[in-house]
Formats: structure tokens, C-alpha cells, sequence
């Protein structure tokens, strides 16, 4: 039985008692196939259902396609299905974690089109006592990314996600350097570890973990002479007195370097470099033992069989070593890096000097990431370093070279 007829924008229908409420219905005309098209909502009043019939005729203007019943859990599903092309594994990994514990279980069920800032907000405000400030802009920034694509794809008019500013999350571990004792005591139990090369170079060198475990032994150089240059130790071997990383390549997407600057070459301590020729021997005869099941991918660290290696495997063993130290558990291999920065500041070298070292576009990346460890300025890279750890463990006559090298100018290699 029609109780009202009723007029919307310029769509004519009526609304009727139906059940236990209201249903209004407009008519949108007819279908190629000669069928009538209408357009119908449910309510438990008359207004309830007017309101619904005009914000679906909004839509319907607007270009908006989406289902009633369209979710923002669906919306999230569809983004990381569609929205992560081109992410190295790692990112969509933690993209696909994150999303299905913080934030399609709380906030998913939500229709999207009902979705509002305030809904945004409490979300994000039931999270700060969980989550770090870095773990919430995560997710803040997959509910935008995911709205956004359904934007893209006419299934809602406005992003209220990106109305809504990330609140401060609890307070998580700052990163830690080490004291030159520790890294001593670091050092000396890495050489009992497959990882002792890949400890030496990145305390010794300041590179990022994604940047060690992309290293591939062609950039890794000698200097032969003035007219040959720089030659990969593949070529021309290790019975040289110079040598440098090209550190190119890290684990991202497409084997970039985090930012353009972060490509670099840098000149190598004696101790460094020592490391990797014993290191360079022992991959021999591991590929020797792993025979057919080696997969040779030229990388300086990688596993028994020559595969990349997982992050996680280089925590758990860089943890042991810590163990065994005497220094605990709760180090990261991120924390090599800082430590180099710490120890780079502590024997003067200039904050300009630590940035070009680090890979960092400027200074001020620099202060703000480790502002813990710098300290005042003087010398700079591989020299420091010979200087802080001594040019090499064996003692084998190198004291002149290391004299010489204390008069370059700079650890960084044109």
C-alpha cells in the first residue's frame, strides 16, 4: 500500500510500510533491456528512508558505484590486492599484517559510505596505548591509501581518512649505539659467526642492513693503479692495498638505494677489508660443499646455498652474538650503523662528513636520525676508523700504509 509519493532531484517514486518499517523506491527509468530500473531503500521511518533516498540519488550524480552494503574491510581488501604493485615483499608482508590486525577487525565492518572522521578518530585514539607513532601512521595510511583507490574507482566521493591527524603512539625502543668496548667485544665474538663479514663492514662502514645484504661481489673494488683504477676484487683479487664498496644496491623495490644520495662509494679499513677476503675464502668452499644446490647470485653475504638473506635469520644471529659479548639481546643490526655514526662523531669527524658516509641527502637527516650519537667534530671514514679499531689484527707490516692513508682527504671514493 503506497503511503506517500515522493519527488527526489528529478526521480519520481512513493513510499510504502513493509514489514516491520519503510520502503521508498524511485523510479530511474528504463534498462537497454526494456526493464524498469529502480532504486529502493529501507528504513524504519518515513525520514529515515527520504534521507536514504537522497543521499543515493547524490551518489547516483556524482558518478558514485558503490554497493550499500560496501565495506571498508572490503575497501582495505580491495587495496591490497590491487594497491601494493610494485612493493618489494618485505613492505607488502607488513602492509597485509597490519592491516589484519589493527584495522580490519576494529574498523572494517563499517560501511564505507557511513564512514566519518570521528569513527577515524576513535579508531586511531584506541590504538595509542598498542601501537608506536610509527606503527600508526602505518595504519592511518593504509585506511587513506584504501579509501583513496575507492575514490579512484567512483565508490565514494571524500577521503574523511585523510581529514583525521595520526595521534601519538606509545613509546617505542629508541635505537642504541655501541660503546667502543662493546663493539670491540661485538667484533670479537663475530669471528666465530658466518655473520663476523657482515658485522666488520657494517659497523665499520655505516651501511644499512638492506644495503649489506644487496652487496654483490663485483662492487666490491681494489684500487690497481693510477691508469687501471678501481677494479672488482673478482677480477684483480685481494693482493692490493686499497679497497672500497660501491655500495649501489639495497633489498628494495628493483634493488634501489633508499634515496638517490644514498649511492655511494666508500673506501674500506684495513680490518673491513681483511674481513671480506677470509669471508670471500669460506664462500669458496661453501659452494664447493653445497655443490649443484648453490645458486650463485654473486651476493657478498647470502646463505649456505647462496640465497639472500632473510632479515630475520641476520637478527636472530646478530642477537647471539650480542649474547655472547656480555651486552644482552635487545640489539639490532640497525644498530651497527648507528654505532658507526657514534664512533665517526666521537673521533671528530665533521657532522658533514658522517652524512656524505651515511648516505643521508643532507646534514640535517643526519641530526635528526641519529641525534644521539653525534657528538663534536675532526678526521673522517676508513682513516678514523683505523685509527679507533688499529689498521689491521694481523699487524703484518701495514703500519706505513695506514701512516699514508691517514693523509687522504676523505673515506669517500670519487
Amino acid at each position: 500500500m503506497i503511503l506517500a509519493r515522493i519527488l527526489v532531484g528529478k526521480y519520481e517514486g512513493s513510499i510504502y510500510r513493509e514489514g516491520d518499517g519503510y520502503t521508498g523506491a524511485l523510479s530511474l527509468g528504463f534498462a537497454p533491456n526494456g526493464k524498469r530500473k529502480r532504486l529502493k531503500r529501507k528504513g524504519r521511518t518515513k525520514a529515515d528512508v527520504t534521507d536514504k533516498l537522497r543521499r543515493a540519488v547524490a551518489d547516483l550524480e556524482s558518478g558514485i558505484k558503490s554497493p550499500t552494503n560496501y565495506t571498508v574491510g572490503a575497501a582495505v581488501e580491495d587495496w591490497l590486492s590491487k594497491g601494493l604493485k610494485g612493493l618489494d615483499a618485505d613492505t607488502i608482508a607488513n602492509y597485509r599484517c597490519l592491516a589484519a590486525k589493527h584495522v580490519i577487525p576494529l574498523i572494517g565492518k563499517v560501511k564505507l559510505k557511513d564512514l566519518r572522521a570521528d569513527d577515524v578518530d576513535e579508531w586511531l585514539d584506541g590504538l595509542t596505548d598498542k601501537l608506536s607513532t610509527r606503527s600508526l601512521r602505518l595504519v592511518h595510511g593504509i585506511l587513506k591509501r584504501a579509501i583513496r583507490q575507492a575514490q579512484a574507482r567512483d565508490m565514494i566521493t571524500r577521503n574523511v581518512a585523510e581529514l583525521v591527524k595520526t595521534p601519538t603512539g606509545r613509546t617505542g625502543r629508541p635505537s642504541k649505539s655501541l660503546t667502543l668496548d662493546q663493539a670491540t667485544a661485538v667484533l670479537e665474538q663475530a669471528k666465530s659467526s658466518r655473520l663476523h663479514a657482515y658485522v666488520v663492514i657494517s659497523l665499520m662502514t655505516g651501511i644499512r642492513t638492506e644495503e649489506a645484504r644487496a652487496l654483490r661481489w663485483d662492487h666490491v673494488v681494489a684500487w690497481v693503479d693510477d691508469q687501471t683504477g678501481w677494479r672488482p676484487v673478482t677480477e684483480v683479487g685481494f693482493d692490493h692495498e686499497r679497497f672500497a664498496l660501491y655500495v649501489w644496491r639495497s633489498v628494495r623495490a628493483h634493488g634501489d638505494t633508499k634515496t638517490e644520495k644514498s649511492r655511494r662509494t666508500l673506501e674500506l679499513p684495513e680490518r673491513a677489508a681483511e674481513a671480506l677476503q677470509r669471508h670471500h675464502t669460506r664462500q669458496a668452499a661453501q659452494k664447493l660443499r653445497a655443490g649443484k644446490a648453490w645458486q650463485d647470485n654473486n651476493l657478498v653475504f647470502c646463505s649456505p646455498t647462496g640465497t639472500p638473506l632473510d632479515a630475520a635469520n641476520v637478527r636472530r644471529a646478530f642477537r647471539l652474538i650480542t649474547k655472547k659479548a656480555g651486552i644482552g639481546e635487545s640489539w639490532a643490526p640497525r644498530e651497527l650503523r648507528h654505532s658507526f655514526v657514534s664512533i665517526m662523531s666521537d673521533s671528530g669527524v665533521p657532522i658533514e662528513n658522517i652524512a656524505d658516509l651515511c648516505g643521508h641527502s643532507s646534514t640535517a637527516v643526519t641530526e635528526e636520525v641519529y641525534r644521539h650519537q653525534l657528538r663534536p667534530v675532526i678526521t673522517k671514514g676508513a682513516e678514523a676508523i683505523n685509527a679507533v679499531f688499529g689498521a689491521s689484527e694481523s699487524g703484518s707490516g701495514k703500519t706505513e700504509t695506514a701512516t699514508k692513508r691517514n693523509t687522504q682527504k676523505s673515506a669517500q671514493v670519487a
